[in-house]
């Protein structure tokens, strides 16, 4: 316990959780690629392989990088000191037990959902308290997201566990859609400022309040009828103007200067994902497409591209370091997540006879780029900050 206490890695909540999700992305997805790839399966009762995989990528791996970011953003918005030190480790122990728990299948699956939810609730309180005391209630937009997302899980384990009929399913679709909600959300706040602040000559992005007002109103009905109608029409027509929407947007925020730098084109790259994972489900409707490759490009051109690279920067803000000269380690693990997005979610619409390998390489190429990241950044997470400040 000292010897982790002579770091900074409990200083702020950008340190253990982006730590953690990283290398839990690497874990995760060796024992998922054993599991799918060379048939080694863990013990799994009351769920399937696949649902044991994507509840462990949705809320273990993204929901802790949400917990890093917004535990470090929270304090920014409100100058309010969020969780540091024990408190902090405290939090980041009931995230990591689940984690160790599933990763051997679900015999333990009582203790993982007890530690899960209790998590989850912590992280919420952890939110609210600095949003409430400055009064900043226009922040709670996002507590109601963490929130649903609570529910969401808590309906997976109740799945799981025998008690709501499809409950594993709705869990994770509703933890996928809600996590990306939350990326359209945040992406609309920052990602406009990152670019003009970063291609490095004026600029003016353009964002039109009615297109967010439309993107909204797409979303809340998408998500009824992904999660409640399940009208395939309902579904096509609303993830189609989702996708034109989001695709709208982009044009808006487009300059010519964001290829230039790998932190700004990897954030416009998995807006581009994420509007294909909207038009593969409409198009879902109308071709039969595999479902599961709509929710690849939700899941790792999105989240995945998106997640790398929100940590990359706020690792070095938040360090006292440069974000205008990331190391050069920085292209080449984006440009990895680039092309396992690619291998999962391309390649098996145009060439399906070679699906577990396009499968497989995308698994080696995730693991690759998370390797990759912690190599790059875990030194700056465990040192204090360049610059002699606490955080």
């Amino acid at each position: 316990m000292q010897i982790l206490f002579k770091t900074a890695l409990f200083n702020l909540g950008f340190r253990p959780f982006f730590l953690g999700s990283a290398v839990f992305a690497v874990i995760s997805m060796t024992f998922w690629m054993f599991a799918y790839s060379f048939q080694q399966m863990p013990l799994i009762a009351g769920i399937s392989l696949f649902q044991w995989h994507a509840h462990e990528m949705i809320y273990g791996f993204a929901v802790a990088v949400v917990a890093g970011f917004l535990l470090t953003a929270v304090k920014n918005w409100t100058g309010v000191q969020t969780l540091h030190g024990l408190n902090l480790l405290g939090l980041w122990i009931l995230w990591m037990l689940p984690r160790i728990v599933l990763l051997f299948g679900t015999p333990g699956i009582g203790v993982a959902a007890f530690f899960d939810l209790l998590f989850m609730l912590g992280l919420i309180a952890a939110i609210v308290y600095p949003i409430v005391k400055v009064k900043q209630w226009w922040q709670l937009g996002i507590v109601t997201i963490l929130v649903l997302l609570l529910v969401a899980n808590s309906c997976f384990y109740l799945g799981a566990i025998g008690i709501i009929d499809q409950g594993a399913r709705l869990g994770i679709y509703s933890g996928l859609f809600l996590i990306i909600g939350m990326i359209l959300v945040i992406g609309r706040r920052v990602i406009p400022f990152f670019i003009e602040a970063g291609v490095g000559y004026p600029v003016k992005l353009v964002n039109y309040q009615w297109l967010d007002q439309l993107i909204i109103a797409f979303y809340v009905v998408f998500l009824i009828a992904e999660l409640g109608v399940s009208d395939r029409w309902m579904i096509a027509l609303s993830a189609m103007g989702l996708g034109i929407a989001n695709s709208v947007r982009l044009v808006g925020w487009y300059t010519h200067g964001v290829w230039k730098k790998p932190l700004l084109w990897s954030l416009f790259v998995s807006f581009i994902f994420i509007n294909l994972g909207f038009f593969l489900t409409a198009l879902n409707a109308i071709f039969a497409l595999p479902n599961i490759v709509a929710i690849h490009a939700f899941s790792i051109g999105g989240i995945g591209v998106i997640t790398l690279s929100m940590m990359a920067r706020v690792i070095l803000g938040h360090t006292g370091r440069n974000i205008q000269e990331p190391p050069k380690a920085v292209t080449v693990f984006l440009m990895l997540m680039i092309i396992a997005t690619v291998f999962r979610v391309v390649f098996p619409l145009i060439m399906m006879d070679y699906y577990v390998v396009w499968i497989v390489l995308s698994q080696i190429l995730w693991i690759a780029a998370f390797l990759m990241f912690i190599v790059t950044y875990a030194p700056m997470l465990v040192k204090p900050r360049v610059d002699g400040q606490f955080g």
